[in-house]
């Protein structure tokens, strides 16, 4: 990937940003037994009184962290056209949908291996994460148009801090949580970690700590948020464990981790950071994503070409919705009416539209080669913490 040496450079106004997901080699696997409902089964609800982490706008309910991400779209995006945006990595491209026809409408050239798009923290800013090209490029996502390309080491995935204060950079290869001031990204702390391929991340109910997949090494970390900090480090119990995506669950009291290797998500319990359970989905499971309603999770399993659907109430795997020909579903977001969860077809050149309600396969649409994180825009939410779209 990129080499070592850092750049550090201002740049204008706006949140920065984006996280990194991961490419998988096959592993042995020990035998972890998945438990079922008690491998599911969340921990008790961290529920936290306001402003939890300072600065951090509050909570609207702390027994759902996702509360703000249904109803209206917010005031900074609701003129926005809606638009599907597709980070092609091997061809320095994002194609860009319009999710109304399913039809590719521009294509816009970027930086070396473009991995995520990221929304900012104040949602006026797309970053596409150019990892190689060691690279941000801004994206207007009210015209559409690209705005300047930042030199940043290393950015395979992009983050932000709760408080709006700091973006935070996955740099993956170089082995560091880099956070930068969100307006001039100028560098605040370069945080070296002892795992390899930091990738992505949630944070926890009040803002204070966050949960981070080291896919290389099959680590999992905790960072404090104030203190840009490790605070705990441990080491999945499955060998060859490749995690990536990580999601914490509504109730605030539990992250679930895909691991493409392990076939599963991983139900860990964030405050006390003890051994994680195993829940199997599907083979190469990826990519979570919460429901409009936060009733249920889509599990992409990128090795097997389906959806799992976990009902977070019953706490257990309820649906399996297979992509009818196959394919690579990978990374992306579920629209703002909650009626459509788009992801891109890693390994086949094209992103896939799938019906929420039925699991129904709506599109299947070519882009250029190795899509990978994109992001559906605009969606509910006051802020972004990140990745294709965390919202708050």
């Amino acid at each position: 990937m990129s080499p070592s040496t850092k750049h550090t450079a201002a740049l204008l106004g706006g949140v920065l940003l984006a996280v990194l997901t991961g490419c998988g080699t096959s592993a042995e696997k020990t035998n972890v037994q998945a438990v079922g409902s008690e491998a599911a089964r969340p921990a008790e609800p961290d529920h936290v009184s306001p402003p939890g982490l300072p600065g951090m706008p509050p909570v609207l309910d702390t027994k759902d962290v996702y509360a703000a991400d249904r109803g209206k779209l917010s005031p900074v995006v609701k003129d926005f056209p809606s638009r599907v945006y597709v980070p092609n990595t091997n061809s320095d491209t994002v194609s860009v949908i319009d999710p109304a026809t399913y039809k590719v409408i521009k294509t816009i050239k970027v930086g070396r291996q473009p991995q995520h798009v990221v929304p900012s923290w104040d949602l006026k800013t797309l970053w596409v994460n150019n990892d190689i090209g060691d690279s941000l490029t801004a994206i207007d996502p009210a015209t559409g148009k690209t705005g300047p390309t930042v030199p940043v080491s290393d950015p395979y995935n992009l983050y932000f801090t709760p408080d709006g204060k700091y973006a935070v950079v996955m740099a993956s290869m170089d082995r560091q949580l880099v956070f930068r001031d969100a307006h001039t990204m100028k560098t605040a702390k370069t945080l070296p970690v002892g795992c390899a391929g930091v990738n992505h991340a949630d944070f926890s109910t009040d803002g204070r700590y966050f949960i981070v997949s080291c896919e290389f090494s099959g680590e999992l970390l905790k960072v404090d948020t104030a203190g840009m900090k490790v605070v705990g480090q441990q080491k999945l119990p499955l060998k060859g464990a490749m995690p990536q995506d990580v999601k914490l669950s509504p109730d605030g009291g539990t992250f679930y981790i895909a691991d493409m290797i392990a076939d599963g998500i991983w139900v860990l319990d964030g405050k006390k950071f003890t051994t994680p359970k195993l829940v199997r989905t599907g083979k190469g499971a990826h990519g979570l994503y919460v429901s409009r309603d936060s009733k249920e999770m889509y599990i992409s399993n990128r090795g097997e070409g389906s959806i799992s659907v976990f009902d977070f109430a019953r706490r257990e795997l309820v649906k399996k919705w297979r992509l009818p020909g196959g394919g690579s579903p990978d990374m992306g977001g579920v629209s703002a009416d909650g009626k459509v969860l788009w992801l891109s077809g890693r390994y086949n050149a094209e992103v896939y539209a799938i019906d929420t309600a039925t699991g129904k396969q709506l599109a299947r649409i070519p882009v250029g080669s190795g899509p990978h994180g994109l992001a559906v825009y605009p969606q509910p939410g006051r802020y972004s913490l990140g990745h294709t779209g965390v919202f708050r």
